[in-house]
């Protein structure tokens, strides 16, 4: 059965920006993938996502399930028919809805795990915090939107950054199958980002000093989306170590 097409609104969405040594990001992906770098840098990051009004893409808008989201990513290129290609890779997905986790993987792509969350929302200061039910995962960052992005060493202005997010659309995520790839792109007309100043923030993940080493990955910038409507589109899944031949 061919996955359905699904459009939803972001009504939420932080990605906090890490900028990483290229070889410890390197040791994090599957053959065929490799680190898309910015400055020397890669990047990777964490995506923290309230998504709103998720429904098949021929239902109405006013119908629809809401959700919260995390994904843990970093940003890569691999060799397709076509040339190079850049997108990200998500090692893990998690989630506090049921229904996301019971149709990831089976009738949508993206498996995800099961995780509760903790948001406060005030103005223009934004807290998202989850603990995985696994225990191997816990997440606590505090943002407040600014006028411009600032102290970024992967990005020189707001534009820069956005341009670069815009262009990683393209997302594949890890499986427990096997070493194939579930595939998911990002479609909208209505791109819009904002910059943000990082208050406070913890990551089990990347404060892990065997999976990043110090001094191998800092805190680097954050930026908001809001109310942006937005389709997904399921892709055929990837197997990096045959996509890196062709």
């Amino acid at each position: 059965m061919r996955p359905p097409r699904l459009s939803s609104v972001i009504e939420r969405r932080l990605l906090v920006n890490y900028r990483v040594d290229p070889d410890v990001a390197a040791r994090l992906l599957p053959a065929g993938l490799r680190p898309q770098l910015v400055r020397g840098h890669a990047v990777a990051g964490i995506c923290l996502l309230r998504l709103g009004s998720v429904r098949p893409s021929w239902v109405p808008a006013g119908i629809g399930l809401r959700s919260e989201n995390a994904a843990h990513r970093v940003a890569v290129e691999w060799d397709g028919p076509q040339g190079k290609e850049t997108g990200v890779y998500i090692p893990r997905r998690d989630t506090a809805s049921r229904v996301n986790r019971w149709a990831g993987g089976r009738i949508f792509p993206g498996e995800h795990g099961h995780a509760d969350f903790e948001v406060r929302e005030s103005g223009d200061t934004v807290r998202v915090a989850f603990a995985t039910r696994d225990g191997s995962t816990r997440v606590d960052v505090t943002a407040e939107v600014t006028h411009g992005l600032a102290d970024s060493e992967l990005f020189a202005d707001l534009d820069e950054a956005s341009a670069f997010f815009r262009d990683g659309a393209t997302g594949y995520s890890a499986t427990s199958a096997g070493p194939h790839l579930d595939g998911l792109r990002l479609h909208t007309d209505a791109w819009r980002v904002e910059a943000g100043r990082i208050t406070s923030a913890r990551s089990s993940f990347f404060d892990d000093p065997d999976r990043f080493p110090p001094g191998s990955a800092a805190l680097d910038s954050v930026l908001l989306m809001r109310n942006v409507p937005v389709r997904w589109q399921p892709l055929p899944a990837l197997s990096p170590a045959v996509s890196a031949a062709c």
